[in-house]
């Protein structure tokens, strides 16, 4: 179990950086995205921290410092690993993210068959079937041929993922003025997510 919450973190993350240049008018030389909007939100006012060093949950889902314990827990209990609760991360993370795309979808008035692509950050390829499942529940479907992504041979970077996914899709010569590509991104230590709506100009 040690392994599974502790080293899981340690294996899932590779190394990465990205950056946008920002400007006030489009390149006129090559194609641009202009960002429409940005929406985030945390869900840490009705859920519980999932991602936390130098601490312990206890029974009660209660963080207990390190202050708290006998020092030789220190090490015995990995105390200052960074760990993750991968079960309650499980329960939670996919349901919210459908949410926070249903409703800043729904907030711009804008509907999942208006986007051309779809550019998911997710930590791992188990998540990808039940994100799809669940966007289908809450009535955000997106076909297949809209969802881009490059995980399985990028892996994952962490922030730097939707970097690299947009620098991989932007120069791949299928983008066209009008469409629009929409970017979903998770951050599961407090339950926070993003989305940006961008249109090819």
């Amino acid at each position: 179990m040690i392994a599974f919450e502790k080293d899981f973190l340690r294996w899932m993350l590779s190394d990465g950086a990205g950056a946008f240049l920002l400007s006030n008018q489009p390149n006129k030389d090559k194609i641009s995205l202009k960002i429409e909007w940005m929406e985030s939100v945390s869900y840490a006012n009705i859920l519980d921290v999932c991602m936390y060093q130098g601490a312990e949950l206890n029974e009660y889902r209660e963080l207990v410092s390190w202050k708290m314990m006998e020092e030789t827990d220190w090490c015995n209990k990995s105390i200052f690993a960074i760990k993750q609760d991968a079960r309650y991360l499980g329960e939670h993370i996919v349901p919210k993210s459908a949410q926070h795309v249903a409703a800043s979808l729904a907030k711009h008035n804008v509907s999942s068959e208006e986007i051309d692509y779809i550019l998911p950050h997710i930590s791992s390829i188990f998540f990808l079937e039940p994100f799809k499942k669940e966007l289908e529940k809450v009535g955000c479907p997106f076909s297949e041929e809209k969802w881009f992504l490059n995980l399985p041979y990028v892996g994952n970077v962490g922030a730097a993922s939707s970097y690299l996914m947009i620098e991989e899709l932007f120069n791949s010569g299928k983008l066209k003025p009008g469409q629009k590509i929409f970017l979903f991104n998770p951050e599961s230590s407090r339950f926070a997510y993003t989305t940006v709506l961008f249109t090819v100009q």
